[in-house]
């Protein structure tokens, strides 16, 4: 099948949505990735090393526009010494309408890893990024090309 340039996804039609379902339009950017931690396992007979998953790490970011500062209060709480790090899960679905569907995935036990407590730059307008680790993930609605 030839690649039809109109099915491929446009990062413009990507949302983010908190755990409340509130969609996060300051949002300009998300990454989600799972790093696949392994162990070299030695084979008799050969050469070749084999490979076992040991582990499964979950961390991305999120980049915006700071239009409040309700996430990064709520990441605070962790810095009182009594309370416990802000968890959240998130859903974040890219819906190109030319595209063969909706792709849509929940992020589960999402903590984040740093407070970005206040940064800017006299002319320039303030963008924010927070980093996250998560362990678990769901795709909710998946892509598949049709005919």
């Amino acid at each position: 099948m030839t690649l039809d340039a109109k099915r491929v996804i446009n990062g413009n039609y990507g949302q983010l949505f908190d755990e409340d379902g509130n969609w996060l339009s300051n949002v300009t950017s998300v990454e989600a990735n799972i790093e696949i931690g392994m162990e070299e396992i030695k084979l008799a007979g050969t050469r070749w090393l084999g490979n076992k998953t040991t582990t499964l790490k979950g961390s991305g970011s999120i980049n915006g526009y700071l239009v409040t500062s309700e996430w990064i209060e709520k990441m605070a709480q962790v810095t009182d010494d009594v309370s416990s790090p802000y968890v959240t899960e998130l859903v974040v679905k890219l819906d190109d309408p030319e595209s063969f569907g909706a792709y849509r995935v929940r992020l589960k036990n999402v903590t984040f890893d740093r407070i970005p407590v206040i940064n800017f730059e006299v002319g320039s307008i303030v963008e924010q990024e927070y980093t996250f680790v998560f362990s678990g993930y769901e795709i909710l609605e998946s892509i598949r090309a049709t005919a």
